[in-house]
């Protein structure tokens, strides 16, 4: 009789004990979901959070496209930058580039040198950390591979790293604008072609190509500076860069032969677009004694 009922109490706690645990595990694994659900909540940042917004200090920079093309600035071109979304997998988009989607580009028949966007990358972190940007006497403007027109503001701080900075292309692409977190301005936007329409009448338009008149890039700015002050006029000095690893960009029809009147070479060797950015910036730098 002891060993049947004892069988009997067995069967019973196993028949209770999957339904009890389940009711404890339900309760329990419930509670736990939402509070983390919560807390990933709290800590999720979209991009237009990690990026920071215009700070006080930035009262020097030109706010409406007169002030822009009031003053004496130099107005950058990026040319041909290779800033393009793909697909790699169902649900996931991604900026194409050379290292992450190798397979893509021979898939397709694209050369991996022309899916360069850390190019551009370095270039925005030259222009955007330079004292002349600082002076609020740098406008930028991004022509992409895809004819893609985006204007830069200014009090915009780039992402370090490339992958933050993918991300932050490949949102800018979707939604056409990023605005600030912190303050009510627009850091990036996709704008309207064509880029001459946001030049000032009679501003200076040069393009540097390796092909180009072979110039020392500080007298050539301080013949415009003497040229300008003669003619008693303060018009922006527009320089196109191509934003490419190869090709000249700037000698091509549908990106900058089209309004640069003159191409330049500040080397008698091929420079990054990058290093062309930061000569640009320390010259005019020197030239208006910013710093």
């Amino acid at each position: 009789f002891c060993k049947k009922a004892l069988a009997s109490r067995i069967i019973l706690c196993d028949r209770r004990r999957p339904s009890h645990l389940a009711r404890m595990v339900k309760r329990k694994g419930g509670k736990d979901s939402k509070d983390l659900h919560e807390k990933a909540k709290k800590r999720k940042k979209s991009l237009h959070e990690r990026v920071d917004g215009p700070s006080a200090a930035d009262k020097l920079l030109p706010r409406t496209l007169e002030e822009r093309m009031a003053a004496r600035r130099v107005v950058v071109v990026l040319e041909k930058a290779a800033l393009e979304c793909v697909q790699p997998r169902k649900g996931a988009l991604e900026l194409l580039n050379s290292d992450d989607h190798k397979n893509i580009c021979v898939k397709n028949n694209r050369d991996i040198a022309d899916a360069r966007p850390d190019i551009t990358h370095q270039c925005l972190m030259a222009l955007l950390d330079s004292p002349l940007n600082k002076a609020g006497k740098l406008l930028i403007y991004i022509h992409t591979a895809q004819n893609v027109l985006i204007e830069v503001h200014p009090s915009l701080r780039i992402p370090r790293t490339f992958k933050r900075f993918a991300g932050l292309a490949v949102e800018l692409l979707q939604r056409h604008k990023i605005r600030a977190a912190s303050a009510n301005e627009t850091l990036m936007k996709v704008v309207s072609n064509p880029v001459e329409k946001y030049f000032a009448p009679g501003s200076r338009r040069f393009g540097l190509s390796v092909s180009g008149r072979q110039v020392k890039l500080r007298d050539f700015a301080a013949g415009l500076e003497k040229e300008a002050e003669d003619a008693r006029s303060s018009v922006p000095i527009v320089f196109s860069i191509g934003a490419v690893a190869r090709d000249d960009p700037v000698t091509e029809a549908q990106f900058g032969q089209g309004y640069v009147e003159e191409n330049i070479s500040i080397c008698p060797w091929g420079l990054s677009a990058a290093c062309c950015c930061q000569k640009v910036c320390s010259e005019f730098e020197y030239l208006w004694d910013i710093c």
